[in-house]
């Protein structure tokens, strides 16, 4: 068992009274004694000695470092102003979107800033983002949870071959994954509307519409329109196994359009991961968990699906998984920097896309605004919002069989009780 701190302490001052008077070699040999009796590294021992010398009180907490703030409030406001026009990305997302991001909100006169405010805001790191808008970030996480709408589709899922997550390596532009995300407000009894939500898996490229219900025609024509807002040409489509999409409706648009259909495995929703995140990041988190079920809300939300799709595509990076290796039960992940689905696009597929498109995505680059498109989102939001204030709390209407779920009608037998009814004798 080592020494206490009052022995140690006893130890120190035994030699304190040497220490002044000592030789080189003799202050060695004291720092030997030290560091063999006490268990102290050297360096620790000889600057416990100094202060011992010194008369200052080696017990004594370290006064608290004074911060030292690098970046002013200037600089500070500039960037709370990108994180909320990108809708509060974190620091290894909005780090690499501020060059293009702060190009355009000066072009368009949205940021009046110096050039050493700009240059300041240009080489903050991704942490010290993080740090600096820590104080913004209370209240933005909510506890809401959607619920699974999909159900089993028909006996047509032998005709669409199976795809899992881990053939979705080296995509090229093109093949999409596909979901309906439901607007049901809690009580999915009625008719409401859905999402048809779209991404590319190999640029992230991100396209939704909402449709009015999900009977199989309805999504195929949604889909079809869909397909049209990708800058590139729709090689494959990949779905879950709802009913909405297993259907010999969509497998006959696909075969007659030459685009490739797979389906992921039941109850293996990692099959379809990048549209299962989109679902998140592009429908929850701009239309919520409300009930949309009239023609107004149904306009509202498609016009605010092309607005929302400009600025994610165009300014929002987005981070692609390089690697995943599992080492027991500890899984190490390693994605690349983040970048736009334009900017990917451009740079990793310069061959995908013809002229027409890429000046048209070039254009739209040069002359967007970021921060009136995000304007534009929270008009949109803020009219939807009122919608449901409107109609109120949604009560969840209550199952048909709810009285034989609830087990208030099943009785148990005494074990006196005969359950066999006795005939009557003749």
């Amino acid at each position: 068992m080592g020494l206490t701190m009052r022995q140690r302490k006893a130890v120190l001052a035994s030699q304190v009274k040497a220490w002044g008077k000592a030789t080189k070699q003799e202050k060695s040999v004291i720092l030997d004694h030290l560091v063999a009796v006490n268990g102290w590294h050297r360096d620790h021992a000889r600057k416990m000695m100094r202060a011992a010398v010194a008369g200052q009180d080696v017990n004594r907490p370290r006064k608290a470092r004074v911060p030292v703030f690098r970046y002013g409030p200037e600089v500070i406001d500039a960037l709370v102003m990108c994180w909320a026009v990108l809708d509060g990305p974190s620091g290894k997302i909005l780090r690499p979107a501020l060059p293009a991001l702060v190009a355009s909100l000066v072009a368009c006169g949205e940021l009046d800033a110096s050039p050493q405010v700009i240059d300041g805001l240009l080489a903050m790191s991704a942490a010290t983002i993080d740090r600096r808008l820590r104080p913004y970030r209370i209240g933005l996480v909510g506890d809401l949870k959607g619920r699974s709408l999909t159900r089993p589709g028909s006996l047509l899922k032998s005709s669409i071959p199976l795809k899992t997550w881990h053939e979705w390596d080296d995509t090229l532009p093109g093949f999409i994954e596909i979901d309906l995300v439901g607007h049901d407000g809690g009580d999915n009894n009625g008719a409401f509307h859905y999402s048809l939500d779209a991404v590319d898996v190999a640029t992230g490229w991100t396209e939704t519409i909402t449709v009015r219900s999900k009977g199989e025609r309805v999504v195929a024509t949604a889909l079809e329109q869909l397909v049209l807002r990708f800058p590139f040409a729709v090689l494959g489509i990949h779905s879950d196994n709802g009913s909405e999409f297993i259907n010999h409706h969509l497998l006959r648009w696909c075969t007659l359009r030459e685009i490739t259909f797979t389906r992921g495995r039941p109850n293996h929703s990692n099959d379809q991961a990048h549209i299962e995140q989109k679902n998140w990041t592009r429908v929850r988190r701009n239309v919520g968990y409300y009930r949309y079920d009239t023609a107004r809300k149904l306009d509202l939300t498609n016009q605010l699906w092309p607005i929302t799709a400009e600025l994610t595509n165009l300014f929002t990076p987005q981070q692609k998984l390089v690697s995943k290796t599992r080492v027991g039960a500890k899984v190490t992940k390693r994605h690349d920097t983040a970048t736009t689905p334009a900017g990917r696009l451009l740079r990793d597929h310069p061959d995908i896309l013809d002229n027409v498109d890429r000046r048209l995505i070039q254009e739209r680059l040069a002359q967007a605004n970021p921060a009136q498109l995000r304007r534009d989102i929270d008009l949109i939001q803020r009219n939807l919002l009122e919608l449901a204030r409107r109609r109120g709390t949604i009560l969840k209407a209550a199952k048909r069989n709810h009285v034989y779920l609830s087990r208030t009608k099943m009785t148990r037998a005494k074990q006196d009780e005969s359950t066999t009814q006795p005939k009557r004798a003749s």
